[in-house]
């Protein structure tokens, strides 16, 4: 289970896009449930937080999150992860393409 002590970017490595399977078997593996969602090109999240740790696989498409404590912008592409700790204000823009994501809470 991650550390959440602080927001972080986990970089899809292989040398292929994964594929909705992929995702899904990593977040079963841990151990945790998840559910999708999506929005529209260029979507955007007021700034708000969570009272529980987030897990988000970017499934496809691009998602910028806005961490204004901290003044960061973490941009997430196909299979990137964010491990977003609890209480963590934030906000998100989505890219032009619109974005497909898998989130799980622990």
């Amino acid at each position: 289970m991650p550390n959440f002590t602080e927001p972080t970017i986990i970089r899809w490595g292989a040398d292929h896009a994964p594929t909705e399977q992929e995702l899904a078997q990593i977040l079963h593996t841990e151990g945790l449930d998840y559910y999708p969602w999506s929005n529209a090109p260029h979507d955007l999240y007021s700034p708000h937080l969570h009272t529980y740790h987030k897990i988000i696989y970017v499934v496809r498409g691009s998602i910028t999150f806005i961490l204004p404590d901290t003044n960061q912008r973490l941009t997430l592409h196909t299979g990137d992860r964010l491990e977003l700790p609890a209480n963590t204000v934030h906000s998100a823009a989505v890219g032009g393409a619109g974005v497909k994501c898998f989130e799980a809470h622990c």
